[in-house]
């Protein structure tokens, strides 16, 4: 199915966040119709660092190909502020669409942006994203390849000017609307009823919009939800775990039964599937010697 004709149906959409193709696998292995690409959870894992503007387009253009390889469901992927001006939009969802990207994110913070759910975040004049906006829209190849545009605006001048913002976005041609970090239900519902949707909601875990239900989101207006940080945030508290208990007790022992067992991993990694490709090679090539030694 099209991820717009299914962001169209009745049922909430839930999109599960991962930051490479192991993990993309991981979530569509456990049933996820669609993944997102946390430009938070990308940014970490590729120079440990903050959520603050410090990765690059050709960073992330790079680990969504990755990504979008791994798996067949949509990849639904973070563009941070389309990386510069309207110009740098374009190549960026040229880029992305190339990649195997479905859909891309961007928003209206000034560079260098932080993180939705950070303090001190920034916002660009709404006239300037909303011409970002139609770049995108103009840039993309397929009308099945969407444009999230998502405003911050909530957090540093109130409701009535990120409604506003989301209006100005849909008239520039925005697919889906995401307005950020709300805080409350009533919020939620103000926004989206006050503008036609599709309307995203962002689920960071522990972040500062509270952790609703799929059937409350529904009922709260929204047809899209990410979960961009969940694994991530679980994988960082095992890892820390794991890493200080073999520091600590000089053996692994009692942390073993936290851990995959060797065939689970290998059926993560699709190791029967390549050891097959690998027979059939082998056979092949055997096929091709026997025909070989028939030829004058």
């Amino acid at each position: 199915m099209r991820l717009a004709d299914r962001i169209a149906d009745d049922e909430l959409l839930m999109i599960h966040g991962a930051w490479d193709a192991l993990t993309a696998r991981m979530a569509e292995q456990a049933g996820a119709e669609a993944v997102y690409m946390s430009g938070s959870c990308v940014s970490s894992s590729t120079h440990g660092g903050p959520d603050i503007g410090l990765t690059t387009m050709t960073e992330m253009a790079r680990r969504a190909r990755q990504m979008a390889g791994a798996i067949d469901v949509p990849l639904v992927a973070d563009g941070d502020t389309g990386y510069g001006n309207a110009l740098n939009v374009r190549r960026t969802v040229q880029e992305y669409e190339r990649a195997g990207v479905s859909a891309i994110q961007l928003e209206d913070q000034d560079f260098p942006k932080k993180c939705g759910h950070f303090e001190g975040k920034r916002v660009v004049e709404a006239p300037e994203f909303a011409a970002k906006v139609e770049a995108a829209t103009e840039a993309r190849e397929s009308d099945e390849f969407l444009v999230i545009a998502r405003t911050d605006a909530l957090a540093v001048h109130g409701v009535e000017e990120a409604i506003r913002r989301a209006r100005l976005y849909k008239e520039a041609g925005a697919d889906v609307l995401f307005v950020e970090a709300p805080t409350d239900v009533e919020t939620m519902r103000e926004v989206t009823s006050a503008v036609e949707g599709p309307h995203l909601a962002n689920m960071a875990a522990k972040g500062k919009t509270p952790p609703l239900s799929s059937e409350e989101l529904s009922d709260a207006g929204y047809d899209v939800a990410i979960y961009p940080s969940d694994a991530f945030k679980a994988a960082l508290y095992t890892i820390r775990h794991v890493y200080e208990t073999v520091v600590s007790e000089g053996s692994q022992a009692s942390v073993l039964d936290e851990m995959v067992e060797w065939g689970e991993r290998d059926d993560i990694t699709l190791l029967p599937e390549w050891m097959a490709y690998e027979q059939a090679a082998d056979e092949r090539e055997q096929a091709y010697a026997e025909r070989y030694e028939t030829l004058d």
